[in-house]
C-alpha cells in the first residue's frame, strides 16, 4: 500500500469511528427508546404531573405489547420538578446531560416550560405533547416543540363566546396565578373580550404553588360579576369557589384545561355542581370513540386502580403520537429525523382520531371542548357554544 494510498486508509477509519452508529443517539440502544419527563410529581399540583405521566405510560405499554417501534421498547424515566421552573431547569438538564434521554415528553407548566426550552432548543431535543397552552410554545421558531392540545387562547374564545352568547352576560371578571401561565390566560381573555366591545370588570391574582386566595375575592367581589373565568391549578381555583360560595356569591365559574378537571371536582365535592372546564382532549368516558375505548384499554392493562380522566387521555394521545412519529421516521431513530417527520407529516392517526402537529396546526386547530361538573362530580357537555 502506498503512503497516500494509506493516509487515505487512515483519515477514512478515523471517520467512520467518528461516525454515531445507530446504537450511539442518546437514548437509543439496540432494544430501547428512553423518554424524560419533568414535571410535578410531588406538591400542590402534583396530581397534574403523576396524570400526565400514567397517560404516558399506558401508551407505552400499549406500544411495547405489540413488540415496541421497529423492535424497541419505549420506556419513560419521570423527575419532580415541583411546578418550579427552577427545579425544572436542574431535573430537565439531569434527564438531558445524566439520564441521556432521547427525548422529552408531558412537561407540565408554562412557566417550566419557559424556563426549560432554551434549553431543549439549544439541544435540538424534541419536546413533545407539553401540559401547556401558552401562545409562546406555538412560536414556528421553536421547531423541536409539538403541540397537540389547543392554545389558552382558543380556550378563552370559548369561554367567551358562550358566556356573553349564549348566557348573555357582560361583567366577567378574571382570577389567574400571577405568572407567565396566567398573564397568557388573561391576554386570551382580554382579546376575546375586545371582539366584543367588552372589557373585564375585575381582575384578581395568586402566587403559584399557594392557596393565598382570600386578596384576590376581596377585589373580585366589588365588581358583583357574572361569571369568574379562572386560569390556575386545581387547589387555589377549588378554595376561591368555596370562598365564594361562603362569602354568598354564585357567579358562574368558569376554569381553563390545565386546572386538572377530575381534581378540581374531588376538591369541591357538592360545590362543584354548575362550574364549567374547558378540555382540549374529548371525554375520557366516552367509549364510543375507539380513541377513548383504546385508552380505557391501556390503563387498565398498565394500572386496573386507575379511573379514566381528562389530564391522563391527553398524556396518552402524546405517548401515542410519539410512537407514531417514530415508526413513520424508520428504524434508525435520531432526534433530528424524529423532528423532521413529525414537522413533514402533519397529521396521525390515533386510533381513528386526527392528531394535527407542527404547521398544519394553522389551518385545523385542535378543538376546544366545554364540560359541566355534575352535582355526583361527573362531566357533561356544556349544551350550547
Amino acid at each position: 500500500m502506498t503512503r497516500s494510498r494509506f493516509a487515505t486508509f487512515i483519515a477514512l477509519t478515523i471517520v467512520l469511528l467518528a461516525a454515531p452508529s445507530k446504537a450511539e443517539e442518546a437514548g437509543v440502544s439496540d432494544d430501547a427508546i428512553l423518554f424524560g419527563q419533568a414535571a410535578a410529581l410531588e406538591g400542590p399540583s402534583s396530581a397534574l404531573g403523576q396524570r400526565m405521566r400514567e397517560g404516558i405510560i399506558a401508551a407505552f405499554t400499549e406500544i411495547n405489547a405489540k413488540g415496541g417501534v421497529h423492535g424497541r421498547k419505549l420506556q419513560l424515566i419521570s423527575r419532580d420538578d415541583g411546578y418550579d421552573p427552577d427545579r425544572s431547569v436542574a431535573q430537565t438538564l439531569r434527564l438531558i446531560e445524566s439520564d441521556r434521554v432521547f427525548a422529552l415528553i408531558g412537561a407540565v407548566g408554562t412557566p417550566t416550560a419557559m424556563a426549560t426550552i432554551p434549553i431543549t432548543s439549544a439541544r435540538n431535543v424534541p419536546f413533545i405533547g407539553p401540559f401547556s397552552g401558552a401562545e409562546f410554545l406555538r412560536d414556528l421558531e421553536l421547531p423541536n416543540v409539538v403541540n397537540i392540545r389547543a392554545s389558552y387562547g382558543a380556550e378563552a374564545e370559548a369561554w367567551i363566546k358562550h358566556l356573553t352568547e349564549d348566557r348573555k352576560f357582560t361583567r366577567i371578571g378574571i382570577f389567574y396565578q400571577d405568572d407567565s401561565f396566567g398573564r397568557d390566560g388573561l391576554a386570551g381573555v382580554k382579546r376575546a373580550l375586545a371582539k366584543r366591545g367588552l372589557e373585564l370588570a375585575a381582575e384578581g391574582t395568586f402566587e403559584r404553588n399557594t392557596r393565598a386566595v382570600a386578596q384576590a375575592w376581596r377585589m373580585i367581589k366589588r365588581a358583583d360579576p357574572e361569571a369568574i373565568v379562572m386560569v390556575g391549578t386545581y387547589g387555589p381555583c377549588a378554595e376561591f369557589i368555596k370562598l365564594a360560595h361562603r362569602s354568598g356569591a354564585h357567579p358562574t365559574f368558569v376554569n381553563i384545561s390545565f386546572v386538572g378537571a377530575n381534581a378540581l371536582a374531588a376538591e369541591l365535592g357538592p360545590e362543584g355542581a354548575g362550574v364549567i372546564v374547558s378540555q382540549v382532549v374529548p371525554s375520557p368516558w366516552d367509549r364510543s370513540l375507539k380513541l377513548v375505548a383504546d385508552y380505557q384499554a391501556a390503563q387498565t392493562a398498565f394500572d386496573p386502580t386507575l379511573a379514566p380522566d381528562f389530564v391522563s387521555l391527553e398524556g396518552y394521545l402524546s405517548g401515542r403520537l410519539a410512537a407514531a412519529a417514530l415508526e413513520k421516521a424508520g428504524p434508525n431513530p435520531t432526534r433530528a429525523g424524529l423532528l423532521r417527520t413529525i414537522n413533514d407529516v402533519g397529521r396521525f392517526d390515533i386510533s381513528g382520531t386526527t392528531v394535527t402537529v407542527g404547521m398544519r396546526m394553522l389551518d385545523t386547530p385542535p378543538k376546544v371542548f366545554l364540560t359541566v361538573i355534575q352535582k355526583d362530580g361527573t362531566f357533561k357537555a356544556v349544551d350550547r357554544l
